[in-house]
């Protein structure tokens, strides 16, 4: 059974006294309908959980209803089941399915008798929801899943707080662990079976799974747009590998085809980002906080929404090259991938910035009111980078510190600090 940060999100959730209703949002087969279930039954003596994707005559329920009571009237003959006050989570599974059961979730959270949480990935969320993104599981997540957890982590996050090197037997069992997760990725399915059976054979068969499923729900989905919407989203997820393996990893709509516009495409990009499939990181002219003020919404590189499923995409045995430490494949999209996934889990919007002559900046990160040059590399030339040179040397800039993940242990170097890749973990928003 792995374990979710969710979990512990939840329970505080739980303990408020006046909460507003939760709406889980993100990706699917990301294990959200589970951990809100597990938590259900654990936390409550009743659950009534309804799924409005697949029981469409449940949508029903809510219909026409203007009051509290005439809701749970409603409700209540349709589960056959009492509401208890205090006692009871409401579960509606699939949200954007319904959107007039939007409208009843105000109901719940303003009587405050029942606890009420929404899934799925509607297009927006209102006053009365407090909002709750997950995503794939996160590194720290799947070093958990992998037995690493407690001392050994907090030792680690020590070491990452005031620049002390980590000991090579942990700092080569992280660094193992850390390929492992660049080749498994963070989707639950996959994980649970690495961790139960080691078989990278079968991981790889539950990836094409999902992808799969990924595809079809594109096809299936109402809030897609137009069939054509729906294949010009099937074929933007179908050329990201390639997109990323490019030198500059920059996403071109020529390539798809000739003619393609962005006003064309432009929906469809943000619908593959609002549902989590896809993690946009846009070009900024300037790397000076806020960082959205010079953020150019044509320019991105577009990364997947979790690496495993990206190295599945590929047509070489690529899981095989990462595990034996060529990391580097593929233009090291497929690293970049994994520190995009990571970083995107932690709180941070991806941007990037590029310098003729000077070269490309692989992240620009904002925390607070600071913005954080962010390069990740491989190999003996970790200490060649002109462009994070360039930029902490422009004192107009003001960026106090920049940070290069790689394959060694860690060192300070004036105001750049190299890190391992693994403690991208701690790098929070």
């Amino acid at each position: 059974m792995l374990e979710r940060k969710i979990s512990e999100y939840l329970k505080e959730w739980k303990q408020k006294e006046k909460k507003k209703a939760l709406l889980v949002t993100g990706a699917r087969h990301t294990g959200k309908t589970y951990s809100i279930r597990r938590f259900g039954k654990e936390q409550y003596t009743n659950l009534v959980e309804i799924n409005l994707l697949e029981n469409k005559a449940a949508r029903d329920i809510f219909t026409d209803v203007s009051d509290i009571g005439e809701l749970i009237a409603k409700l209540t003959a349709y589960i056959g089941n009492s509401l208890k006050s205090g006692k009871t989570l409401i579960f509606l599974d699939e949200i954007q399915a319904c959107p007039k059961a939007r409208n009843a979730v105000k109901l719940f959270a303003d009587d405050g008798r029942f606890d009420c949480i929404e899934a799925g990935q509607p297009e927006s969320s209102f006053y009365y929801e407090e909002v709750y993104e997950m995503y794939p599981l996160d590194l720290e997540e799947f070093l958990w899943a992998n037995g690493i957890r407690g001392a050994d982590i907090e030792y680690v996050k020590e070491c990452y707080d005031f620049n002390m090197k980590v000991s090579g037997s942990v700092h080569e069992m992280l660094k193992r662990l850390f390929k492992a997760y660049v080749a498994v990725g963070g989707m639950p399915e996959a994980v649970q079976l690495f961790v139960d059976t080691h078989d990278m054979a079968q991981v790889k068969e539950k990836q094409k799974s999902i992808l799969e499923l990924f595809m079809q729900d594109i096809e299936n989905s109402e809030n897609n747009g137009t069939n054509r919407d729906k294949s010009k989203m099937k074929k933007i997820m179908e050329f990201i590998p390639a997109q990323l393996n490019k030198a500059n990893k920059r996403f071109m709509l020529a390539d798809i085809r000739k003619s393609a516009r962005m006003e064309r495409y432009e929906q469809c990009f943000d619908r593959l980002a609002d549902t989590g499939m896809t993690l946009p990181c846009y070009n900024v002219s300037e790397p000076k906080a806020p960082l959205k003020n010079t953020q150019k919404n044509n320019l991105f590189k577009l990364y997947l929404a979790d690496s495993g499923l990206l190295c599945t995409m590929l047509p070489e045995n690529v899981q095989f090259e990462v595990l034996q430490n060529n990391i580097e494949i593929n233009n090291g999209s497929i690293l970049e991938n994994a520190l995009a996934q990571i970083l995107t889990a932690n709180g941070f919007v991806l941007r990037y910035y590029n310098e003729k002559n000077k070269g490309e900046l692989d992240f620009l990160l904002q925390k607070g009111k600071e913005a954080i040059p962010v390069e990740v590399r491989t190999g003996d030339s970790y200490k060649e980078h002109s462009a994070l040179d360039y930029v902490l040397s422009k004192k107009e800039w003001n960026l106090k510190e920049g940070i290069v993940f790689c394959d060694r242990n860690v060192e300070k170097n004036g105001a750049i600090r190299y890190l391992p890749w693994y403690m991208s973990m701690f790098l929070r928003e």
